[in-house]
């Protein structure tokens, strides 16, 4: 399409340029320059500007991924062990803080709570009868030998019954409302966090051992971006860098990071991690997801155009100066830092103060150079 709108504007040059006006100076060329009238410029919407010097930052690409800190991730298993005897949950599904997740069920449970009733009952006995050998001994009507083996059976039903308390703690029965009324084959599993579901590792039916994890729940809320960084860029790298991310589903949207921490250490493949928090976290977001990053590493101070400003040709790069009377000329460049549109541009034999270039559409008035070039 570039091509084709550079033939029509040759042709636009040349019926512009053919019937030339009394008085009118004749176009004039060299190898590397061509003279344009007033209205060739007008007609091929040529915009020129000064060159400037602009901030411009370089920077560094890298890959990454999606990640969430290990504090964010919960495996949820079932200490006692046991069947899994209900669920609902799938992966990606949202869960909130206290609400019930799963119902286990098991005989052992039956058992659990039965010790503890009973242990409970035995240990109101023995503090009963602890209290009258306390007394019967201080009155030394009894014997030291039976108040001290009293005294050792109440404490150490104390301890007994403080273990099966806390067993049923840990499964999420409170001890202090359970009675014979109400022993239950079913306990509930209740979610610890809000989140979402990101593994599910059981199905109805299944025993589980108290090791096994039945499901992974995360927590989103510190979800952050983990670059991969090889050795020899680590030193350009530090915290509260900028650096613009991207997702493979939508690679020409940005969003913003700031760099947190890099990684201490290096791996096999002599790269560390660079941890990044999300100015504004994506909605679309999950751990593992893939992504593309430019970390900005220092900003300068430089002569810079827009990039439409800079040509090639003959394997070589070049801007088009504009000189008195419309005299329009090549000056070879070499480019550097590119950001946000505009390109550095640097030439150790060229003083770029004050100079004027073509900034919009260049590769026309180039196509009329080479075009005049060989008519001569």
């Amino acid at each position: 399409m570039r091509f084709l709108n550079i033939l029509l504007l040759i042709g636009l040059f040349g019926s512009c340029s053919s019937p030339r006006q009394p008085g009118e100076k004749e176009d004039t060329s060299s190898k590397d320059g061509v003279t344009l009238t007033a209205e060739q410029i007008k007609n091929a919407e040529v915009e020129v500007d000064t060159i400037r010097k602009k901030l411009l930052s370089s920077e560094l690409k890298v890959h990454g991924l999606v990640d969430v800190p290990p504090q964010n991730i919960v495996s949820i298993s079932f200490p006692l062990g046991g069947y899994l005897k209900n669920t609902r949950l799938l992966p990606g599904l949202h869960v909130s803080k206290g609400e019930m997740i799963a119902v286990m069920e098991d005989r052992e449970l039956i058992q659990l709570q039965q010790d503890y009733l009973i242990a409970k009952t035995k240990l109101s006995f023995l503090e009963k009868e602890y209290e009258r050998q306390k007394t019967l001994n201080e009155n030394k009507i009894s014997a030291d030998k039976n108040y001290q083996q009293t005294e050792a059976d109440y404490f150490s039903q104390k301890v007994l019954v403080k273990g099966y308390s806390e067993k049923l703690r840990l499964i999420g029965i409170n001890p202090e409302k359970l009675d014979e009324t109400n022993i239950s084959r079913s306990v509930p599993v209740y979610s610890p966090i809000n989140g979402f579901v990101s593994k599910v590792n059981i199905n109805i039916g299944k025993y589980v051992n108290a090791a096994d994890v039945l499901f992974e729940l995360i927590n989103p809320d510190d979800i952050h971006a983990v670059l991969t960084v090889f050795e020899k860029d680590l030193g350009k790298i530090k915290p509260k860098q900028k650096v613009m991310v991207t997702f493979v589903d939508d690679p020409q949207t940005e969003y913003e990071c700031e760099v947190l921490l890099i990684t201490k250490n290096v791996d096999d493949n002599r790269s560390a991690l660079v941890h990044c928090h999300f100015e504004k976290e994506p909605k679309q977001l999950l751990p593992g997801m893939f992504l593309n990053a430019r970390i900005e590493i220092n900003s300068t101070e430089v002569n810079a155009v827009p990039e439409s400003a800079v040509v090639r040709y003959s394997n070589g790069e070049f801007v088009i100066e504009q000189r008195e009377d419309n005299y329009f000329h090549l000056l070879p460049v070499q480019t550097g830092i590119r950001e946000n549109g505009f390109i550095e541009i640097k030439n150790d034999e060229i003083d770029f103060t004050g100079k004027k270039v073509i900034v919009k559409n260049a590769y026309t008035v180039l196509s009329q150079m080479k075009n005049t070039e060989e008519e001569n």
